[in-house]
């Protein structure tokens, strides 16, 4: 009698696990049809053509890049190996079709264009009567309040609930904060292939000229889960997104005038492959804005360099703008330190811009070596800065000043 249980229990267990195998075998053939264009640097071509194997294609390539056509499934995969073993936060840019993939291939000219151009400032720095008044209304404990609110979330993924709830969250803060100004205007700015939107904040000036800050909102966790992933994103990025959020809150209370159009952003998908920042900049490109510099917060409370307080990444940015910059942190954060890093291709959002030809800088929170461990994990949380935002602090205090120095 216990032979014959023991037999049908088996039976029935190995009918039940060959459904499983043939449903997840039926699902990876259909998820790994879902092709993706993405590129990635030179430096890392060969690695992930022997990681990948298969599943890697090179489509076309030059001095600076490589066009690949792998899954969507490859994805999550390919930025925690960029992450591990490059320590590049995405690492790598996707497209959403051939011929957008191969303009951005042969975007050399632009990119040329962003590195070499002169930084379009004067260098003289001249408001300090403006500047540090505004600096002491800057405060530390209002950066944790919203760090501490947007780690709240499950995940803000760009894909599913909680990355759209999250964005909402945001433009709500930010038109409260904005009322009182007509001035103003923030907006969702929605993509069509996921659910994510980015947010604007436009501050308009006298002057059609823009002037830029931004960080990406989402957030991921490993490579598996998605949507349903525990990923609080507390540096990466909600630290960026509360350190502008700070500087706009002050710049409103200060009831500050500029003369040229200021904008802040939230950037949707960055994790994915500078989705949204490569779709708004785009946009910009292709209405001729003139962009005066750009800045970008990633990260920006995890101490992570003894030595140093804010890294500038020398990569695929503006060498007049970051020279600028750090005479903005010994005039306005004296005492902070601050010294040059390399982060690669695609490392954030700066790239988008980058590749449409317009002036950037990213200061990081550390040199990449030594960067925040527990990123793209559930343990992504205040817990890694002490619970304390005074770190972000100094980049909130640097921006401010680069927004109102450069604002003339």
């Amino acid at each position: 009698m216990q032979i014959k249980k023991s037999k049908k229990f088996t039976f029935k267990l190995l009918m039940i696990l060959n459904l499983v195998v043939t449903l997840n075998l039926n699902a990876q053939i259909d998820y790994i049809n879902e092709k993706a264009l993405i590129t990635i640097d030179k430096d890392s071509t060969t690695y992930f053509k022997n990681k990948f194997k298969s599943r890697f294609k090179v489509i076309d390539e030059n001095q600076r890049m490589t066009l690949i056509e792998t899954d969507e499934e490859a994805l999550p995969w390919l930025s925690l190996f960029m992450h591990k073993d490059y320590n590049r936060c995405g690492g790598f840019m996707r497209h959403f079709s051939l011929d957008e993939a191969l303009e951005h291939m042969n975007s050399e000219d632009k990119m040329q264009l962003a590195q070499s151009s002169f930084f379009q400032n004067s260098y003289q720095i001249d408001r300090e009567n403006e500047v540090q008044p505004m600096l002491e209304n800057l405060n530390a404990g209002n950066i944790l309040a919203t760090i501490t609110k947007l780690s709240s979330f499950q995940n803000r993924y760009y894909k599913g609930p909680h990355g759209k709830s999250s964005a909402e969250w945001i433009r709500s803060e930010w038109a409260k904060m904005s009322s009182m100004r007509s001035d103003v205007k923030v907006e969702l700015f929605k993509h069509k292939n996921w659910d994510q939107p980015s947010v604007i904040l436009t501050l308009q000036g006298i002057s059609k000229d823009i002037i830029i800050i931004g960080g990406h909102q989402d957030s991921i966790s490993g490579s598996f889960g998605g949507q349903d992933a525990k990923a609080p994103g507390a540096d990466d990025n909600a630290s960026g997104i509360s350190t502008m959020t700070e500087v706009m809150r002050v710049l409103m209370l200060s009831n500050y005038k500029p003369h040229h159009t200021i904008k802040f952003m939230a950037y949707a998908s960055e994790e994915v492959g500078l989705l949204g920042s490569k779709e708004i900049a785009k946009a910009h490109k292709d209405a001729n804005e003139n962009i005066l510099g750009v800045m970008q917060l990633d990260m920006t409370n995890f101490k992570g360099t003894k030595d140093l307080d804010i890294v500038m990444m020398t990569d695929y940015t503006n060498p007049d703008q970051n020279k600028f910059l750090g005479t903005i942190i010994d005039t306005y954060v004296p005492g902070v330190k601050w010294g040059f890093d390399k982060c690669g291709y695609g490392c954030s959002d700066h790239a988008s811009w980058f590749s449409q030809g317009y002036p950037t800088s990213m200061p990081f929170e550390s040199k990449m070596r030594d960067m925040n461990k527990n990123i793209h994990t559930a343990n992504d949380t205040l817990k890694a800065s002490k619970n304390s935002a005074d770190h972000a602090l100094k980049f909130a205090k640097m921006a401010l000043a680069f927004l109102v120095e450069l604002d003339k």
